[in-house]
């Protein structure tokens, strides 16, 4: 081997030992050595939505690996209680006088009338509870189990946190609205609304 040769390895061997060689603090053989080294005492964040949640109440639920608060519902109901009307079987109370018919106020507009009707979700015979497509009892505080039958795409976001909104912020603990918290469940679809436009014309009279 030459002079001139050796030195060349010489040197390269320097290098490669400078660059990849911890020396120094902070100095590591790679970016993910360096970022498990200087996280090792890291604690987490000192942020916390807890304040923000105080006057709401919630419930702790658990969606595959996911678990986080949701806005208590059943207590929202505060009008009556389902069965302070529903004494009986949902066929024994239907009534062909369209006079005293109930729930007139509801118009269902959330799928096709010959694919959807209101005992696809509510359970004729116990008004208390939702009902699956099985025919399995859904709690009303656990309304999203019904939603996650046919819009599991939008289901699997939420869960994960990309689809739907916040109850307060993004720390933790994390409390997320549910599907019935936004859209209304008889009519699921938002109304197309136009931005608002600068008026130029009332700044100008305002001057």
């Amino acid at each position: 081997m030459t002079k001139k040769n050796y030195i060349y390895i010489l040197g390269c061997t320097f290098i490669v030992t400078l660059f990849s060689c911890k020396h120094g603090e902070g100095e590591y053989h790679s970016i993910n050595d360096k970022i498990e080294a200087e996280s090792k005492n890291y604690q987490g964040t000192s942020i916390s939505s807890e304040s923000l949640l105080e006057d709401i109440h919630t419930i702790k639920i658990t969606e595959g690996e996911h678990t986080f608060l949701i806005p208590e519902r059943k207590s929202q109901i505060t009008s009556y209680a389902c069965t302070e009307c529903h004494t009986k079987p949902l066929h024994e109370l239907q009534s062909n006088d369209t006079l005293k018919k109930a729930h007139w106020d509801i118009k269902l507009a959330h799928a096709n009338l010959n694919t959807m009707n209101c005992i696809t979700c509510h359970n004729g015979e116990n008004m208390d509870n939702l009902k699956s497509l099985t025919g399995n009892k859904i709690d009303f505080n656990r309304s999203h189990k019904l939603c996650s039958q046919c819009h599991n795409k939008q289901f699997e976001d939420w869960k994960g946190g990309a689809h739907g909104k916040k109850v307060a912020g993004w720390a933790p603990p994390r409390a997320s609205m549910t599907c019935v918290n936004c859209h209304n469940p008889h009519k699921p679809g938002f109304e197309t609304k136009w931005p608002a436009q600068y008026n130029t014309q009332k700044l100008k009279e305002r001057e």
